[in-house]
């Protein structure tokens, strides 16, 4: 599991930023939606560092609001410079995974 963790350093950056991309969210709910996606190891801890150093490299920013079911959430936003980390996110994920399948077809 450790190898695995180890990819997914450099991964799930990119996925939070495709989450937070389709609308405003919070933590417990991008750790949701990331657990429904398969990533079944993924922790809170994991996550709030992540979005910490997402607010730092300023690509994305929060707003905390009131929420419906208690205490105040810090919601998350992309900006214009997470959008184009992003697009780079993507288009590096595509090369990277199309070269993997070559070389595992092989």
């Amino acid at each position: 599991m450790a190898k695995d963790t180890q990819i997914l350093k450099g991964i799930l950056e990119g996925c939070l930023l495709k989450i937070i991309e389709n609308h405003e969210t919070y933590g417990y709910e991008i750790c949701e939606k990331l657990m429904n996606y398969g990533f079944s190891d993924i922790t809170e801890g994991s996550v709030y560092p992540i979005l910490i150093r997402l607010e730092k490299k300023e690509n994305i920013y929060s707003i905390t609001k009131k929420s419906p079911l208690g205490p105040m959430r810090k919601y998350y936003f992309l900006t214009e410079k997470g959008k184009k980390e992003l697009k780079d996110f993507m288009d590096s994920w595509e090369e990277i995974n199309n070269a993997v399948k070559r070389v595992l077809e092989e």
